[in-house]
């Protein structure tokens, strides 16, 4: 796995998530997202939250392209360890705050401002992920205006759904975009 661009681009991480219950999204597919993220918002300005974390992936592509303000959280524990040792190697730990905690518990807390971007990247397998969109909208966790990306596969079609503004597929990988 690589950081695709900004201050850290082309350094790769090597998470030993061979027996994870996690599902990396591919170097190809996050480089299609990031590249329409890239045209759609100033990185700097934004209030991430990344749900389902796995191995922050996501988390570095957004602070290596300038966002200060990252909020992962993951429940498995050899994730979140792989998580903070590399986000201290980066030298970035004022940029991220890391949670060990169920995503479903994360989403019923408050929270302390709404974020302008969110992504969810759930195991595939998980039951519950056609609930997303609403669980995230019914908990405001979302700013007005702001982003929400739900990584799913062909199982999955979220296009009814009127907050649905987006569908992009990368292979097997599809991400679904909602707005208020």
């Amino acid at each position: 796995m690589r950081i695709i661009s900004g201050k850290f681009k082309g350094r790769r991480f090597t998470p030993p998530a061979d027996n994870w219950p996690t599902r990396p999204t591919t170097d190809y597919a996050k480089e299609g997202l990031f590249n329409l993220l890239n045209n759609r918002l100033y990185f700097e300005d934004q209030r991430v939250l990344d749900l389902f974390g796995g191995t922050g992936s996501h988390d570095y592509e957004w602070i290596s392209r300038g966002c200060c303000d990252v909020t992962y959280v993951d429940k498995h524990a050899p994730a979140v360890a792989f998580v903070k040792r590399t986000v201290a190697t980066l030298e970035v730990e004022e940029c991220i705050q890391v949670f060990r905690m169920d995503v479903f518990k994360f989403i019923e807390r408050p929270a302390p401002q709404p974020y302008t971007y969110i992504f969810a990247g759930p195991p595939y397998p998980l039951p519950n992920i056609p609930e997303l969109p609403d669980l995230v909208f019914g908990a405001g966790l979302l700013a007005e205006g702001g982003l929400f990306v739900l990584e799913h596969n062909p199982h999955h079609d979220f296009t009814a759904d009127e907050r649905c503004t987006e569908v992009r597929k990368y292979g097997k990988t599809i991400f679904s975009f909602f707005q208020t």
